[in-house]
């Protein structure tokens, strides 16, 4: 339950956090506009003072600079007319478009909706005027329009995202489901397996000599409870105790060589003894028994595989090496992903979940330290000194 209450409001914090970001994003672009349109508004006023002038000028007067000004505006669409309403000029509209008059009196109209328009006095003695209508330049618009250009697309790449990692998240859990069922129902085949063959073999052998299948039996029922016990503690916390690695792998060793090929050669080279680390045996087996598995495939049951140990005054390393397959570089963090398997018939799990107990549940590292493809892998394990 604290997983999805934790989601839950790790969405809520994700999307507060996106209504900022989209709200501060429209305040600042919209200052910016606020900004430019005051910009604009000096400037049409100072074209519009520089064409009365220029109205008014007398011959001698140097009208270049009054000139310069009128020419400045490149950006701002305006329209002059008369008293009487009748159009004198344009300037600044579609140059093509404005051939035809229908446009520019429908122009006059959008700009008369706008803005006031500015009056212009041109015959003093007769109080005669032009008015000068103007709109917004095309920056300004694109720039009105632009954040929310931006947060509809940012709002649907969102959406999009949302519905891509949801659906991959479903269909990797989807991935986690089976291959825990199949790995289920691997643990518990062997075991099941065998005692079937150990009862039907009681059946048929005389009571006197029924105590050494009855110690195989009682082996398999123990082995039957560990991985009860194994599945029991994923996903929850298990308690770690301080444990001799060199006595729990070359235990894990010993089990494994006589259920695998023997054309598989097992060697546990202790380079520094007493390698101590706090861990859980029961899972920790599982950690050995995945990653010697996974091994022995990739050599076809035939080679050799090196389990070393050493330590320093942190760490305790545990370097697994096969001569198997090998791994591309490219794949070396790909492995560990629930789903990723190069068998025909795997489902890719055992990687996934030897990466889960070594890293969340002993606190350690797992990775590929080393791998050529053709000459073999070697896994690195990490642990904490007990």
């Amino acid at each position: 339950m604290k997983a999805y209450e934790k989601k839950r409001w790790w969405k809520i914090a994700i999307l507060i956090a996106a209504m900022f970001i989209g709200g501060f994003s429209l305040w600042y672009t919209q200052t910016l506009v606020k900004e430019l349109a005051v910009q604009e508004d000096k400037k049409i006023k100072l074209w519009a003072n520089a064409t009365r002038q220029l109205g008014a000028a007398s011959a001698e007067m140097d009208i270049n600079f009054l000139l310069d000004i009128i020419k400045d505006n490149e950006t701002i669409p305006t329209i002059l007319v008369d008293d009487n309403g009748q159009i004198i000029s344009h300037r600044n509209l579609d140059s093509l478009r404005a051939l035809d008059t229908a446009y520019v009196n429908a122009e006059l109209a959008l700009m008369k909706e706008i803005h006031e328009p500015i009056k212009i006095e041109y015959d003093l003695t007769n109080k005669r005027y032009n008015y000068l209508y103007y709109k917004n330049s095309r920056i300004l618009t694109a720039l009105q329009t632009y954040p929310f250009i931006q947060l509809s697309l940012i709002a649907f790449f969102a959406l999009m995202s949302y519905f891509a990692l949801s659906n991959s998240r479903r269909a990797e859990q989807n991935q986690v489901w089976v291959g825990m069922s199949k790995e289920t129902a691997h643990q518990l085949g062997t075991p099941i397996s065998s005692l079937r063959e150990w009862h039907n073999l009681l059946k048929e052998t005389e009571k006197d000599q029924q105590e050494e299948i009855l110690k195989e039996v009682d082996y398999d029922i123990q082995r039957l409870e560990l991985i009860t016990e194994r599945f029991s503690k994923i996903g929850s916390e298990p308690i770690l105790k301080a444990e001799n690695l060199d006595l729990v792998i070359e235990k894990a060793i010993g089990y494994l060589k006589n259920r695998v090929s023997s054309k598989v050669h097992f060697t546990v080279d202790i380079g520094q003894p007493n390698n101590w680390a706090n861990i859980n045996i029961p899972l920790f087996d599982w950690v050995i028994e995945n990653l010697c598995k996974n091994a022995i495939d990739a050599m076809d049951g035939n080679g050799s595989l090196r389990i070393v140990l050493n330590h320093d005054t942190e760490k305790v390393y545990i370097d697994i090496t096969d001569t198997g397959k090998g791994i591309p570089r490219s794949k070396f963090k790909t492995v560990f992903k629930p789903g990723f398997t190069t068998k025909k018939r795997g489902w890719g799990l055992g990687l996934s979940l030897t990466k889960r107990i070594v890293k969340e549940y002993h606190k350690g590292q797992i990775y590929v330290r080393h791998s050529e493809l053709g000459k073999g892998t070697t896994f690195r394990i990490v642990l904490n000194v007990a």
